[in-house]
């Protein structure tokens, strides 16, 4: 048998009823998933809400235009650059980048809310504001999604069909250059094609592993 855990030796039995109770607590989590353009992220943070998943899922701010298949408040919430702008100057984004032209951010208020409740926190960044919210919250569970191969990553990005050839070209050299920096993440997920559901419950399994980690700690903001 191996030691004891250091935590309860000499408890009273006061102390071991209320480290029983700490179990039944709830352990909310922040986690961030992100990864290059076409590896999937918006897919599986809807798949993981059309299971019903048990979070919080955070809608990102964003100033590009919405695509036809889109939904205001659920996809993203689409804001002019001016009332983004606006958004930062008054402290309401826990992070914010300006990314292929565009700002995108992500609303302060709900998370804490959903903090406080015991909720889980869902987020969806690019690689560039995962790295914003390490430094701000090094608890964040952080997952890279990724194709299985860069022929995939080019083929779903090519069959976007939503930009320009030198829009397209931007956002490959872009993703490749992410895709370097996928050693900063906590966990990597390969997203293959056609397996999406796999994807969502190796998330999942993450979500549920994090949460019975003995060093666990509240995610403070």
């Amino acid at each position: 048998m191996g030691k004891p855990d250091r935590d309860l030796e000499a408890k009273t039995d006061d102390d071991m009823r209320a480290w029983y109770e700490s179990l039944q607590s709830p352990r909310p989590l922040v986690v961030v998933i992100s990864g290059p353009s076409g590896a999937g992220k918006d897919a599986t943070i809807q798949r993981m809400r059309a299971q019903n998943t048990p979070c919080h899922f955070v809608v990102t701010v964003t100033t590009r235009e919405r695509r036809p298949d889109e939904v205001d408040g659920v996809d993203y919430h689409f804001v002019s650059e001016a009332a983004f702008k606006q958004m930062i100057a008054e402290g309401e984004l826990l992070e914010h980048a300006l990314v292929y032209g565009q700002y995108k951010g992500i609303p302060k208020a709900g998370v804490r809310a959903a903090l406080a409740s015991g909720q889980d926190v869902i987020m969806r960044v690019d690689v560039q504001g995962a790295a914003s919210i390490r430094k701000l919250l090094p608890q964040a569970v952080t997952v890279f999604l990724t194709a299985e191969s860069d022929e995939e990553l080019l083929r779903r990005l090519r069959r976007r069909r939503t930009e320009s050839e030198a829009q397209l070209q931007q956002r490959i050299e872009t993703a490749r250059a992410e895709l370097r920096r996928v050693g900063e993440f906590r966990y990597r997920v390969v997203n293959r094609e056609c397996a999406l559901d796999a994807t969502v419950e190796t998330v999942r399994a993450i979500i549920h592993a994090e949460k019975s980690r003995v060093d666990w700690r509240y995610p403070l903001l």
